[in-house]
């Protein structure tokens, strides 16, 4: 997938824990661990704004897009 989820990234610059990050965003570890690991197909903006709020970040920290590679 083109789209790569830095969002461990940043909780590791910030020294935060997926539990901590979960409640303080409100989601639920599994929908957090689910968007962690790369494997969610969509997010929310109202989502991405709490992430960010959190990590004091910007969306562009926590997505990148990356071109796949032909063979």
């Amino acid at each position: 997938m083109p789209i790569i989820v830095n969002l461990d990234v940043m909780m590791a610059k910030r020294k935060m824990s997926l539990n901590e990050l979960s409640g303080k965003v409100g989601l639920t570890l599994a929908n957090l661990s689910v968007l962690k690991t790369g494997k969610a197909k969509a997010i929310r903006f109202s989502t991405l704004e709490a992430i960010c709020k959190v990590l004091h970040c910007q969306p562009g920290d926590i997505l990148e897009f990356a071109e796949e590679q032909e063979d």
